[in-house]
């Protein structure tokens, strides 16, 4: 979460591997690959991280995928 959340200019696999230490990027890729997600738990620890880092009684996401 941390590696993705960070102000890397790419997020792939070979910059998540540096900024989490690793020489290479086989671990970063085989856990983004082949790993057995639960995408309600995923979603469910980024709404908990969120609510903990920005979170306000009164606040509002709104997710915008055009890069604006």
């Amino acid at each position: 979460m941390a590696g993705l959340m960070a102000p890397l200019e790419r997020n792939n696999g070979w910059s998540l591997a540096e900024r989490a230490g690793e020489v290479h990027p086989i671990g970063v890729q085989r856990l983004l690959g082949d790993a057995d997600w639960d995408a309600d738990g995923v979603r469910d620890d980024v709404r908990d991280f969120i609510v903990e880092s920005i979170g306000d009684k009164d606040a509002v996401l709104i997710g915008d995928d055009t890069g604006i």
